[in-house]
């Protein structure tokens, strides 16, 4: 799997992050406030984590979210488990003071 072959799009009106992975809708909910992205729910088919779109996506996403210098806040815990994994590679996106 190719991260960049990923496409992330922003719905503002849904407030979700959505892509299409082998004909199926992934999307993670957002709420934000300020210049904090509090990601709260990730939807991806089970069969897609299996076949390993999960890191890929995830990645693909924060590099996204990075570009636009905003500060993430994982409440989803498939999303706080990924950072955590990758701790260096993200810990600058974590705002001040937030440990996960």
């Amino acid at each position: 799997m190719n991260e960049g072959n990923i496409v992330i799009t922003k719905n503002e009106f849904l407030r979700q992050f959505e892509a299409v992975l082998k004909e199926e809708l992934v999307t993670v909910e957002y709420s934000q406030q300020e210049r904090k992205i509090f990601l709260t729910k990730l939807t991806m088919p089970d069969f897609l984590k299996e076949e390993g779109y999960l890191d890929p996506f995830l990645e693909n996403l924060l590099s996204q979210i990075q570009e636009g210098r905003d500060r993430v806040v994982p409440t989803s815990p498939e999303i706080a488990k990924f950072i955590r994994k990758h701790r260096r590679k993200y810990k600058d996106l974590l705002p001040v003071g937030i440990n996960i």
